[in-house]
């Protein structure tokens, strides 16, 4: 039976307060904060945190396929996918596809996945995005940016698939043209009414006569929509009492669009146990439902970072003035020195399982590890090298510096030198981090991160933050 074998989360370190908003336009704001990505993340740098969540403990030689989800891709004519791949150092025989255009892209990438793992391969299922809306919208409220991953396939499964149902249907509810910034929206009414609230109950009950199950037989329901009100008309239809609704995150996170019900999934299976049923809808342009049973298997998987410790883990005092300039909405003066150069494509090429999967050298001889890879061996002389990734590893800082002249969109820029658990030195920029509490020994893990943007090119590399 096809299932989900392992999966992961999320959720970025920083939060906006909602009423940091309301007191900046002195308007209303709601309640809560909602999650940010920072400045040096998009929404493949969060698919492969995700990723690396979920694949811990995983065999990465055993996945065929990799998907990608999001309505915010930082490339348009270009595989997202791919990098993805390359930051987790995949092999090469690895089908890899972008899915896009939709906020429902994202359960439909992971039921399109378990229909095909069907055939015997394993799937990487991965949706992210960044969420943004024009000032004084409602959706820069109730966004929110994350992204979650899942491997699937037919062994060792922790989830098996009993059901799924889908409906696609045509309207003008929410749109957004190529090359425009913000989406826009019908009335509130017309979307809620004529589309979500009626999707959703003819999704729920389908799946659950196709599946021969009770509202009574389910542990709990996540539902993704994007108007939240169609959540508690659901609910209602159906009689599920409100404990077994799945948390939306919507006054932590936000909405995370593509990501949302894959993020709402991974957290009801931090809390599942063996025999739970688990029902997940996601409406849109139409509606995707999946119907899962957790296995007896499910008893020995651990969450390598479960949601709500993450949510958990936050600095949420980020200035609305700083978010804005982080998104490209509010226009600043850029600093008075030389535009970085565009990362250039040869080197980059042959250089990537070190600038994407951050796969160092070890010398057979001395084991001597050299970050960068090197081909001699500083310390013995060898010229017989073996590679090895360091990306999963934590390290400790043996020294650093606050940078308060270098630029960066959040001053001051922490460089710290760091060794690794088994040997070896590299000197890396901190990120996600309270620049006055970082200290000599302080444990950090790697992160894959976007440096810059120089003339249309993206260039990824690798920064060290706290261990969260």
């Amino acid at each position: 039976m096809a299932g989900i074998i392992s999966y992961g989360a999320y959720v970025p370190y920083h939060r906006l307060q909602r009423s940091t908003v309301a007191q900046a336009l002195e308007t209303r704001a709601g309640k809560g904060e909602r999650a940010v990505a920072g400045f040096d993340e998009d929404a493949v740098t969060m698919a492969v945190e995700a990723a690396r969540n979920t694949m811990r403990g995983q065999k990465p030689e055993a996945v065929t396929a990799l998907s990608f989800a999001s309505t915010s891709a930082p490339y348009q004519e270009k595989l997202n996918a791919a990098a993805i791949h390359a930051a987790l150092d995949l092999k090469p025989q690895v089908r890899a596809l972008d899915l896009a255009g939709s906020t429902r892209a994202g359960l439909s990438g992971l039921l399109a996945a378990l229909e095909s793992s069907r055939a015997g391969s394993n799937a990487l299922v991965t949706m992210a995005d960044v969420r943004l809306g024009a000032p004084e919208g409602a959706a820069e409220i109730s966004g929110g940016d994350g992204a979650a991953a899942f491997l699937v396939g037919t062994e060792n499964v922790i989830a098996e698939v009993e059901g799924v149902y889908s409906e696609t249907l045509e309207h003008e509810a929410t749109w957004r043209l190529p090359g425009e910034k913000f989406a826009k929206t019908w009335e509130e009414r017309f979307g809620l009414t004529q589309i979500y609230e009626p999707l959703l109950i003819s999704a729920a009950k389908a799946l659950a006569e196709k599946c021969g199950v009770n509202p009574g037989d389910l542990a709990c329901v996540v539902v993704d929509s994007p108007n939240p009100r169609a959540v508690a008309t659901l609910a209602k239809a159906m009689k599920l009492p409100p404990e077994k609704i799945g948390d939306q995150f919507l006054e932590s996170i936000g909405h995370t669009g593509t990501a949302h019900a894959g993020l709402m999934l991974a957290a009801a299976l931090d809390k599942a146990k063996p025999g739970d049923r688990i029902a997940v809808l996601s409406v849109s342009d139409g509606v995707d439902a999946v119907l899962l049973k957790v296995t007896d298997a499910f008893a020995a998987h651990t969450s390598a970072k479960p949601v709500r410790g993450q949510v958990e883990s936050k600095r949420n005092n980020l200035a609305y003035a700083r978010y804005l300039k982080w998104r490209e909405i509010l226009p600043f003066e850029r600093p008075r020195r030389p535009d970085p150069a565009r990362p250039a494509g040869p080197p980059a090429f042959r250089k990537r399982r070190w600038k994407f999967g951050f796969v160092a050298s070890r010398c057979v001889k001395c084991n001597e590890p050299h970050l960068p890879p090197q081909v001699v061996c500083s310390r013995c002389g060898e010229q017989e090298m073996k590679e090895e990734r360091f990306a999963d590893r934590t390290a400790k800082i043996a020294t650093y510096t606050l940078d308060r002249l270098a630029y960066t969109l959040q001053p001051p820029m922490v460089m710290a030198m760091l060794d690794f658990d088994g040997g070896g030195r590299v000197e890396l920029e901190v990120t996600d981090c309270d620049p006055e509490s970082v200290d000599i020994g302080q444990e950090l893990e790697l992160t894959f991160r976007r440096f810059y943007t120089a003339d249309g090119v993206h260039n990824y590399f690798w920064k060290a933050r706290p261990t969260r």
